[in-house]
This record gives structure tokens, sequence and C-alpha cells, in this order.
């Protein structure tokens, strides 16, 4: 695969939030941020959660050379595309896997009502696209197998990773180095993912912040993910609790029927509680959905993204 050259390299991984924090991957060169009106904002995080992003990163969680798998995903936040969590503080999921040996980057997208957007429903998956290259060609200065990425999304996160996963069109295309280099997930897990925008099983605050206005049926149908798998779609794990009051978990039926009928590999595991706050500390998940986080490990090793 192509890699891309020295100098972008370099010039991205300069920034870094000091010696004890996270290394911080601006995801656009200035002045080259695709979908962008000119329009100045501002950073905004209240109580860790981002409601504006100024400038789209990445976060490097590289595992400890005596851990690595060889492994990396990217951690796309949920929020219901209203929020995510925030550039500030620790993220569970990146540390989870982390100490699991995956090398973990969290993607701090911009999201669709920033007043920079021109247009809303493009720029998330343009963003996450775009970590997901900068990673891969990246990788072996984190000591990754480039074709053991995938891509992990929770709630809203969960909707952008499988717009990620079986939309194939480019769209983070700018004129750069990064341009040629292969943005598909290896492999997907979803927890608690909101996937279909049609009107029986979805959520609504995500659909309509997602499509503002324009929420015709070819919009609806387009980012309806479980419409879209194909043979080619990453093998995936699926995690719901059935009394998840904010996503239905017939979300992740549909999208486990769509693979299924594709021939994908998929595993699908819907817990009894859990509502819509599965943790990572599997001491404060209630009954047997205390067994998901090392499920999720357990999976990854199956089916042979850790060796």
């Amino acid at each position: 695969m192509k890699h891309i050259g020295n100098a972008v390299a370099i010039a991205m991984a300069l920034t870094v939030l000091g010696s004890s924090a996270q290394q911080r991957i601006l995801l656009w060169e200035k002045g080259k941020m695709p979908n962008d009106n000119g329009i100045a904002v501002r950073d905004s995080v209240v109580k860790g959660e981002a409601y504006a992003v100024a400038e789209p990163a990445v976060y490097a969680y590289p595992a400890d050379m005596e851990k690595n798998t060889g492994a990396a995903i990217v951690i796309v936040p949920g929020g219901g595309y209203a929020r995510h969590t925030g550039e500030f503080g620790k993220v569970p999921s990146a540390e989870f896997f982390r100490d699991s040996g995956i090398s973990a980057f969290f993607v701090s997208y911009r999201l669709p009502g920033q007043a920079n957007v021109e247009n809303p429903e493009l720029a998330p998956w343009q963003d996450v696209q775009r970590a997901m290259k900068i990673v891969r060609a990246n990788a072996g200065q984190w000591g990754i197998d480039p074709e053991r990425i995938g891509v992990f999304g929770t709630s809203a996160g969960g909707h952008c990773a499988t717009t990620l996963a079986t939309h194939t069109e480019n769209v983070s295309n700018v004129g750069d180095a990064l341009d040629s280099v292969p943005y598909m997930p290896a492999f997907t897990i979803l927890q608690s993912p909101v996937i279909s925008f049609q009107s029986n099983i979805v959520h609504k605050g995500s659909r309509n912040r997602l499509l503002g206005a324009d929420r015709s049926r070819e919009k609806i149908d387009f980012f309806s993910n479980e419409r879209h798998v194909k043979k080619t779609t990453a093998p995936t794990l699926l995690i719901h609790a059935d009394n998840d009051n904010a996503v239905s978990p017939l979300n992740s039926v549909e999208y486990y029927r769509a693979l299924r009928k594709a021939g994908v590999p998929a595993s699908l595991h819907i817990f009894p509680q859990g509502k819509h706050s599965l943790r990572f500390d599997a001491t404060k998940n209630p009954g047997t959905a205390s067994a998901w986080p090392g499920l999720a490990i357990d999976w990854l090793r199956e089916m042979k993204f850790i060796l």
C-alpha cells in the first residue's frame, strides 16, 4: 500500500498535548479542510463533551511495545450528532483497547450543526474517513499492521462508523498524498449503535441533526446503512441491551440480518439489561452485560484480528 510522504507525516505528528497526554494529530492542513464555508468557530467543550470542534483531530493511544498485538481501532464517539466526548480528559474506550494491546485512535470530528459546515451530513463521515487514512498511512510508526485496523462506534458514532464501513465513496479527497490511502475498516465493533434512519426504528435526534431540513426519502435511504451492506463489508460485532430506551436494539438486529444476507461474518449479542449506558468497566454493567468488554477482545482473537 502507499504511505504518505515523510514531510506530511512529520507535520501531522508535531501537535502533541504535553509529555503525559495523548498525541493529537490534526486531520486537515490549514486551508484544506473540505466542506468548510469559511465561518470561524471555536471549540465548545462543556463537562468533557464537545459541542463544536474547530480543528478536527485524532488522538493516538498507542499500545505499549510489550503488549502490542499489531491491531488498531479508530474510535468514533456518540452523542446523537449534537455532541461527543470531548478532547480533554480520559477516554475509557481508548484506554481499554490500548491496555488490551490494540492501539486506539479517538476521533474528534466536526458535528453537523456547526456553523462552518456547508453540507452537514458529510462532515462526520469525511473526518472519520480521513482519520482512517492517517492511521493506516502511518501504521509503521505505531507498530500496526495496516490490514488489521478496524473501527468502533457507539450510539450515533455507530452510525458514522457504519457509514464508513458500508459506503465506498471517497469523500475526504483534498489533493494530497492521503487521497490514495485505503480507508475501509478491516473490522467493525458497534455498541448500542444508531444504524437505520427508517421510521420504525430510527433515533430521530441523530437523523434530524445529521440531515437537517433535507429529510427526503433519498437521503433517509442513503444513510440507512443496513441497506448498503455488501459482501465486502467488514466483519462486525454488535453489542446492545434489550432495554435500551434511547436507541432501539432493532438497529443492531437489522444490520446483523443485512450482514448475514451478504455473507459477511457477524456476531450479535443483546443483553437483557444495560439500557443505553453499557460501560467498558465491566463491574459497572448489570448482569450478563458485564461480559461484553471481554467478549469484544475474544471476538477479535477468534476472528484473527489479534494474532
